[in-house]
């Protein structure tokens, strides 16, 4: 049986996460944390994810909750990388990071990791996306650079960064198939006199509104046609399952640096 700890078990995706392990037939919540003073501390994870209790006491103490665990599956926040790691490190845990908005420093601290522990970090743990961001890949190789893209993503009033990590991933396979680096050509959002699109130039257009779980397209145009690739998230519960099969996955890895791209097997 799978050991599974839920950091940020008080999140919606935590809930999420917990839902999805404990409704599958080989793996089990047996740590659960958040951050300290937070009002969840003491309070049981299944409780918290619906589900009834548990028997997993939410803690503040990120060690303590891997006391048990084989995997963690981090959605929580980029302040709590730094610490969620060095509790990984300190207990030999493996880690699948699912937390958007991190800053070349954090990733860096992920790479430094995975020299003594297997990682596996993704913008998005969901199949689906991940698929959908090898499409956009390989239709810009076959469409060549003279096609123009723009990426479009949608998401709930909640969310706190844009453009949400999927664009930033679905944009950088466009640039990496192109040869560019996205810091280079990506433009994020227009108002104003901008003047003439800039050629090479990737766009990004971010929508917050109401519950949306997460849209997102990309559409490559031509001065004579245009292709438009579109995911549809409809419940957040597929990224708690993508999560869940990349534990499933990354616990017979050694140390590393893993990504979605590793996992299905693309080159």
């Amino acid at each position: 049986m799978l050991k599974i700890a839920v950091f940020g078990a008080n999140g919606r995706m935590g809930r999420a996460v917990t839902r999805a392990v404990t409704a599958s037939a080989d793996a089990e919540v047996v740590g659960a944390c958040t951050e300290p003073g937070h009002e969840t501390v003491g309070q049981d994870a299944g409780d918290l994810a619906g589900l009834g209790e548990l028997g997993v006491i939410v803690t503040a103490d990120a060690v303590a909750a891997l006391d048990e665990a084989d995997v963690a599956i981090d959605f929580t926040l980029p302040a709590a990388v730094e610490a969620n790691l060095a509790a990984c490190r300190a207990t030999g845990c493996a880690l699948v990071m699912g937390t958007t908005g991190l800053e070349a420093s954090h990733e860096q601290l992920l790479g430094e990791a995975s020299n003594e522990i297997s990682i596996l970090y993704g913008r998005n743990l969901s199949i689906g996306v991940n698929v959908f961001t090898e499409l956009a890949r390989l239709a810009t190789r076959y469409l060549g650079p003279e096609w123009e893209v723009e990426i479009t993503e949608a998401h709930h009033r909640y969310k706190l960064d844009a453009p949400s990590g999927t664009a930033l991933q679905l944009g950088e396979a466009v640039a990496s198939e192109r040869g560019q680096k996205l810091e280079d050509v990506a433009v994020m959002g227009r108002s104003g006199q901008t003047g003439e699109r800039p050629a090479g130039a990737i766009g990004f257009n971010s929508i917050r509104a109401g519950n949306i779980v997460g849209d997102h397209s990309v559409a490559l145009v031509s001065d004579t046609e245009s292709v438009e690739l579109r995911h549809h998230a409809a419940d957040r519960e597929l990224f708690a399952n993508g999560a869940l099969r990349a534990a499933r996955w990354l616990v017979e890895r050694p140390a590393g640096l893993y990504s979605m791209r590793d996992l299905l097997g693309f080159g």
